[in-house]
């Protein structure tokens, strides 16, 4: 599978979706408020289309996410719906939701996917220097 890297704006987030067996790393993180969600995240939704396919034993995907828009939460709840695909097909899936420790608005988001799908999910606080 071919490796996705996007380099992150100040209107779209940096994402790395990487599934070699040795180098297995899959992030969104920075602001998502593109202007075209659908032309953003239909790759994205491609590669995980295809890897849902062939998917690695163990799937780790991290969000970290600064500020996403309403129209990017639509898209970010289609990818991890189809990581709950991913899941229910019997694979290891771990979503983990990193949010700065002093913004409860980002750790809520969190909640509230958790509470949507049904993949372990580990909420990671930090602190920004």
């Amino acid at each position: 599978m071919d490796i996705i890297k996007i380099q992150g704006t100040d209107d779209t987030p940096q994402v790395t979706l990487d599934a070699t067996a040795d180098a297995s790393y899959m992030e969104i993180s920075g602001r998502s408020l593109p202007e075209d969600v659908v032309t953003f995240y239909g790759p994205i939704l491609e590669w995980l289309e295809e890897y849902a396919e062939s998917p690695l034993k163990k799937t780790v995907f991290n969000f970290k996410l600064e500020y996403f828009n309403t129209a990017s939460s639509k898209l970010l709840l289609d990818i991890l719906l189809k990581l709950e695909d991913i899941h229910d097909d019997g694979n290891e899936v771990l979503i983990r939701w990193h949010f700065p420790d002093d913004d409860e608005d980002m750790e809520e988001a969190g909640e509230e996917y958790e509470d949507i799908v049904e993949v372990p999910f580990e909420q990671v606080s930090y602190t920004i220097d």
